[in-house]
């Protein structure tokens, strides 16, 4: 340190160069950040909508085979009907 300038005026040198540095690493370490979420984020997003995907499969399917259960259902039951109204008519 220069025994020339008053200590507030080193200290203040001292405080500044101190921040700039801090800011430069703090620059550095979100560039860093930014660039490694990068390369992540659209593998987690692939990965995500997959998932979606899947789910979104799996209850379409479950909703499809419940609306052909029912379906069938009342298929069965129209049938059942119509057979038990022809063997009444047969009985008379």
């Amino acid at each position: 340190m220069d025994d020339d300038k008053p200590i507030t005026e080193q200290a203040m040198e001292t405080i500044t160069t101190a921040v700039e540095a801090t800011k430069d690493a703090a620059v550095a370490a979100v560039k860093k950040v930014k660039k490694a979420a990068k390369k992540v984020a659209p593998k987690k997003a692939k990965k995500a909508s997959k998932k979606k995907a899947k789910k979104a499969a799996k209850k379409s399917a479950k909703k499809t085979a419940k609306k052909s259960g029912k379906k069938a259902a009342k298929k069965t039951a129209k049938k059942a009907a119509k057979s038990k109204k022809k063997t009444r008519k047969a009985k008379r």
